[in-house]
């Protein structure tokens, strides 16, 4: 099979091929038809995040079929259209694990990081960690619904109940869980790169009440923040957004260091928070909640061969919406 894999950090992906994978008694083969290019494949690929395992096919927003099932599977059948996130395999018996947060695992294993991801023609999968899709969406279209689309969700969720929200960095998770929190009522106000007018647009086209620069601010203070992009002093600045009692929730898997910021930023019982990875429940309740609106995901589609383009236009900003590798 076709593949593009990762050598070395800093390096481009390399086509090749490769032996088609088979699957353990508890994995099922899926022939690849999307996949979305995330800004943690970035983070892999560039190095921000320690390389695991090497060659490595990126990627953790797989929507495929499933060809092939290995003896201990029952709960997917062949034929089945299936999506793989990122949380690619946990212990099943750490206190984590054993109490319904299994995204907190104490012996993980990532898709497209600790395990070959979907960069590739076929791919392998844990049955456990497969999420059965609705067939309202094409393949690329469901692609970023499978981590833009959860870790979204579970942020958005830890942000609380809220009727203004923040939202900085306005890029493919923040252009899903926008529509969900408009559906809700809420008030969506969104910070992008100074100079980027285009993201802004982008943000207004999607309902935003208001859309400006990080460096600028809002008709009054907001109920919570979410922050996407990987910016350690955001932080500081998102603190400063939010009404006393607010919330800033951190998003991504990769955030550069926090800079010192006085204590009267936080103070007024204002919180910040990460999240981390998803469950089976986040993504049984996101699946269930988009049945109820009418959810458009804005994608760019690249061939597989064109993965290291897709990349390159991620890290430089070019990308409104979401990537996806189009098998």
């Amino acid at each position: 099979m076709k593949a593009m894999r990762l050598h070395r950090p800093g390096q481009p992906l390399i086509l090749e091929e490769v032996d088609r994978p088979t699957p353990l008694p508890d994995e099922v083969l899926i022939r690849v038809w999307a996949c979305g290019v995330c800004r943690t494949d970035l983070h892999i690929v560039d190095g921000d995040l320690p390389a695991h395992v090497l060659p490595l096919i990126p990627g953790h927003e797989i929507v495929g079929e499933v060809i092939q099932a290995g003896a201990e599977v029952t709960t997917l059948r062949i034929g089945q259209r299936v999506g793989v996130p990122w949380l690619g395999r946990t212990c099943g018996t750490c206190e984590y694990c054993t109490s319904g947060r299994e995204n907190l695992c104490d012996r993980p294993a990532f898709t497209g990081y600790d395990l070959d991801g979907g960069y590739a023609e076929f791919a392998v999968a844990h049955a456990a960690a497969c999420i059965p899709l609705p067939d309202n969406l094409g393949d690329s279209h469901q692609a970023p619904l499978l981590c833009a689309g959860l870790i979204g969700f579970r942020a958005y969720r830890a942000a609380g109940p809220v009727k203004t929200l923040g939202i900085i960095g306005f890029g493919a998770a923040a252009h899903i869980i926008a529509q969900i929190a408009r559906a809700d009522g809420v008030k969506i106000f969104a910070f992008t790169k100074p100079s980027d007018e285009a993201a802004r647009r982008f943000a207004l086209d999607l309902g935003a009440a208001w859309a400006g620069g990080s460096d600028q601010s809002p008709p009054g203070r907001l109920d919570a923040v979410i922050i996407f992009a990987p910016d350690g002093s955001l932080v500081p600045r998102a603190l400063q957004l939010v009404r006393k009692g607010g919330k800033v929730v951190c998003a991504g898997i990769h955030m550069s260091d926090i800079p010192a910021f006085p204590y009267f930023d936080l103070w007024g019982e204002r919180h910040i928070c990460s999240v981390a990875n998803l469950t089976r429940a986040d993504a049984a309740d996101f699946f269930a909640r988009i049945q109820n609106i009418e959810l458009k995901t804005v994608v760019v589609p690249y061939a597989l061969s064109d993965a290291n383009v897709a990349l390159s236009d991620l890290r430089d900003g070019r990308l409104n919406g979401a990537a996806v590798l189009v098998l």
